[in-house]
């Protein structure tokens, strides 16, 4: 959008605010798409452009489509919002969307049909905010997300965009700024939860002039995308989040590094940071003040451990992304030498609402030593995978059932991962476990960026170790010995077990390798490494000794440890598993006992995924 208005003192951004919010309300008919990558490979885009079609053939000029960023529910992509009421269409095909048209935006009904079904109640919910994935979030962070258009900066401004940057520019020092910050109790959502305010106070303190704030948009961790999520539906909020931070502590310049595999939330943020300077929010005397500010993107290699710190600052630097040794803060001296401010996407755009709202009303969200909300990508054995915003002091119990259904297809829950390689594994007894930074750290893992991964009693504890172990090996820089060569061995002996080369000694051997990892590791990726493995012998041991006592992995994961049998009182003989068998090594006749021939068979595990009657089991 081209630029009508430059904003070069407050009251040019009160005009704009006004403009946008009159054009905005002026709306009658507006549906939101979901426009993130998961819906977008799901088909958004086509549906998308179905409702512009059928909005013109109606002739609603009071209408607009916007193409917005991800809705959270991805399992139920494309997901759309339509109307002031946002009646919620899940799954949505371009076929359907002439009927959502003409049934909701014309004549003000829902599609009945087409609505989300409770699998609980068995009830179609018209509104949004009553299905239960909607309805016990509380979203700061992904306030915007469904809302507004990413890439209409005006869009931004109409629902409370900026407002925060000119409320600090016009009527707060950058002292009172830091001292906000501070007082929320704004924990860092990118891993160990470091104040906020604390890290600030420290680079504001150094007598360098020369400073830098940066937002740390690496996330790795297999299963997350909270980072990715808010970069792509509210780019506009993170570099709101940057330039106040960069009020705070007198930094004039600020980077975004993203990863490489996020395509689309680079090409939002820098539309966002072109308009945002074309609008004169970004560059010399902001708003009529003496601040001046820049940001620029850094676009990242793909090496998971620059998302940490100092690696991260290696990659902006142009050396290789390897992590040096922190006899000196980043605080102290960090970028090219220079006091570094370094948090990730979640934590900067949480900071415009604390100053827009106030510490006190951040800080009464949450617990008393987790302040807020956090973003969880859920995936794994969940009915209801996706982005989950939720207050800190919510149950895993909760998260699990309340929000995301439960585990798919209603089996035994067995653990969560969460904080993602480098976190832990919660077992069953810990689901009703309050999850904020301290408790998390106590049962043995942590909150980390917020990636949770469910599992079933399907769910192998010593393949899922071994499948973290292998993704740390890979993702290991090299550069010190713990981490490069204690990685691999742990891998070594933890593939042993896996295939039914086990010993009892290499689970003491695990042990001891897992404290050399932890002291003696030159950064977080090599020191954190073995939580997975500890907190699986913690909670799982038996699931390892059974691996190498009895040669037997109670969840079919392990092939060498694998033998599938029919149980003949419960088979039905539906012949369902003969069909999907990939080398024909069952046999039986339809509506008779049938068996398998374990010399032919290949463990897939096809059949017992596909038996509705649970008669194939592991013996």
């Amino acid at each position: 959008m081209s630029a009508t208005v430059t904003v070069t003192t407050l009251s040019d951004f009160r005009a704009l605010q006004e403009r946008a919010r009159e054009r905005r309300a002026a709306l009658k008919h507006v549906v939101s798409v979901c426009g993130g990558t998961g819906c977008r490979a799901a088909g958004s885009l086509a549906v998308y452009e179905a409702f512009q079609q059928a909005i013109a053939a109606a002739g609603l000029d009071d209408a607009v489509v916007r193409f917005t960023g991800c809705h959270g529910f991805c399992e139920r992509g494309p997901a759309v919002l339509v109307g002031d009421q946002e009646y919620f269409y899940g799954r949505l095909k371009p076929e359907d969307v002439a009927e959502v048209v003409q049934r909701t935006l014309i004549e003000g009904e829902p599609v009945a049909a087409l609505l989300y079904r409770d699998a609980a109640s068995k009830q179609r919910i018209p509104l949004a905010r009553d299905v239960p994935f909607y309805a016990k979030q509380q979203r700061l962070a992904l306030r915007y997300n469904g809302l507004i258009d990413p890439c209409d900066i005006e869009d931004f401004i109409a629902v409370g965009g900026y407002e925060a940057l000119a409320q600090a520019l016009s009527g707060m020092t950058p002292e009172q700024v830091l001292q906000a910050v501070e007082a929320s109790g704004l924990r860092g959502r990118g891993g160990g939860g470091f104040p906020t305010g604390r890290k600030w106070r420290s680079a504001a303190e150094q007598p360098e002039p020369i400073r830098y704030v940066i937002c740390n948009g690496d996330e790795g961790d297999p299963g997350a995308f909270m980072d990715e999520g808010i970069m792509e539906g509210n780019p506009h909020g993170v570099l709101e989040g940057l330039m106040l931070g960069g009020y705070a502590i007198g930094a004039r310049q600020g980077y975004i590094y993203v990863r490489y595999e996020y395509p689309l939330a680079m090409r939002h943020l820098q539309e966002a940071i072109d308009a945002a300077r074309e609008y004169g929010f970004l560059g010399a005397d902001i708003l009529g003040s003496d601040f001046d500010f820049d940001i620029e993107i850094v676009r990242g290699g793909g090496a998971f451990v620059c998302g940490e710190s100092s690696a991260l600052l290696a990659s902006i630097e142009g050396d290789a992304g390897e992590p040096r040794p922190k006899y000196i803060h980043m605080a102290e001296e960090g970028l090219w030498g220079k006091p570094t401010v370094l948090n990730n996407v979640e934590t900067w755009v949480n900071v415009p609402e604390i100053i827009r709202n106030g510490p006190e009303w951040f800080k009464s969200i949450g617990t008393e030593g987790s302040a807020g909300t956090k973003v969880f990508s859920v995936v794994g054995k969940v009915k209801h995978t996706g982005l989950v915003e939720v207050p800190m002091g919510m149950t895993i119990r909760e998260l699990i059932y309340d929000v995301c259904g439960g585990v798919a297809g209603d089996r035994p829950y067995k653990g969560v991962q969460t904080g993602g390689p480098s976190g832990g594994v919660i077992p069953e007894e810990h689901l009703d476990l309050s999850i904020d930074f301290d408790s998390l750290w106590e049962v043995g893992s942590m909150m980390g960026s917020g990636g949770l991964i469910v599992m079933d009693d399907r769910t192998c504890m010593v393949e899922v170790a071994r499948y973290f172990t292998e993704f740390l090996s890979e993702e290991s820089c090299g550069k010190c010995v713990p981490c490069r060569e204690g990685l691999w061995q742990m891998l070594g002996l933890l593939t042993d077990i896996t295939q039914g080369r086990g010993s009892m000694e290499q689970i003491a051997l695990l042990e001891e390798l897992a404290e050399v990892l932890a002291d003696a590791s030159l950064c977080a990726l090599g020191s954190t490494a073995a939580n997975p493995v500890m907190s699986t012998l913690r909670y799982f041991r038996d699931e390892y000794e059974e691996h190498i006592n009895a040669g037997r992995c109670r969840a079919g994961v392990c092939k060498a440890l694998t033998t599938f049998a029919i149980d003949p009182e419960t088979c039905t003989g539906c012949h369902a598993c003969v069909k999907v068998c990939p080398v024909d090594c069952i046999s039986g006749q339809a509506k008779g006992k049938h068996e398998i021939n374990t010399d032919v068979c290949v463990r897939c595990g096809l059949c017992r995924d596909t038996c509705r009657f649970e008669a194939i089991n592991v013996v």
